[in-house]
């Protein structure tokens, strides 16, 4: 089984959801990333989303937007962004890694270099967000043949119709994003979220971790009974924005993921 396999399959064992924690490469710069991304998995995050720079990340509302930008500023790329996962798998060869970014990098970058360096560095599975199911034998198939899991993201107007299309060739697990809108933005009700994800298990047995909005330890706890995964991004990001020193954003992530963590645990999935 693939490392995001085999954890959601001990996590349900555990009857609890995974904390699935995003952060920026190179936010806010390449040592200071690198110290936050080694140190999450010993702070609680089950599964790491990393965040490829990009000049123009659509999705994203202005918290991530902004790691982009810092990130950039301070010379990162697709090369420095494989080398970080590579640093990383030296200490660890168990946590659950996904890069998760927009195809124009990639795509510059060259699809055939990118997979086969993201398979050689350690890379598990991928969320593209511009890169729709009709564009599956562009980068989904030959990612998904050489053994990394493509992830797709449904949202609350994906309707019965769309869904069967979009899940297609999904792999990995289901990232459901709560809310109509970019990253950062309100949480949705519990109500909603607890149909979606009925809604959602009609149509596939992968897991489905659900995103955006979510802040604090109360919201994941609320969330991880609902679902097998919580997605934690913009909240994470926000202490690295703030920190007057590299020092000060390391502790701040490590911290509020050690506390959404917790929240996490003492939830149990119903």
């Amino acid at each position: 089984m693939s490392r995001l396999q085999t954890r959601f399959a001990e996590l349900k064992e555990q009857n609890r959801a995974a904390l699935v924690t995003f952060v920026t490469a190179g936010d806010p710069d390449y040592d200071t990333s690198l110290a936050i991304l080694k140190g999450l998995p010993k702070a609680g995050a089950d599964v790491i989303e990393l965040g490829m720079p990009f000049t123009d990340p659509m999705a994203d509302g202005p918290a991530i937007q902004l790691a982009n930008i810092r990130a950039l500023g301070a010379k990162q790329n697709l090369i420095k962004t494989l080398q970080m996962v590579r640093e990383f798998r030296k200490d660890d060869s168990d946590t659950p890694l996904v890069l998760m970014g927009y195809f124009n990098p990639i795509h510059k970058f060259g699809v055939e270099r990118f997979i086969a360096e993201a398979k050689e560095a350690g890379v598990d599975g991928l969320i593209v967000v511009d890169m729709p199911p009709e564009h599956n034998p562009e980068l989904c198939d030959p990612a998904q043949a050489a053994g990394i899991d493509f992830i797709r993201l449904t949202t609350p107007t994906t309707d019965d119709a769309r869904l069967p299309k979009v899940l297609n060739g999904s792999s990995g697990f289901v990232y459901y994003v709560s809310v109509a809108g970019v990253t950062g933005a309100g949480a949705a009700t519990l109500e909603h979220v607890e149909e979606a994800v009925a809604r959602l298990r009609r149509h596939t047995d992968l897991p489905i971790s659900i995103g955006f909005g979510i802040r604090t330890p109360e919201q994941a706890a609320s969330i991880a009974r609902l679902a097998d995964g919580v997605v934690v991004g913009s909240a994470l990001i926000d202490h690295i924005a703030s920190a007057s020193t590299p020092a000060q954003a390391i502790d701040g992530v490590l911290s509020l993921c050690s506390a959404l963590s917790e929240g996490v645990r003492k939830a149990r999935v119903s």
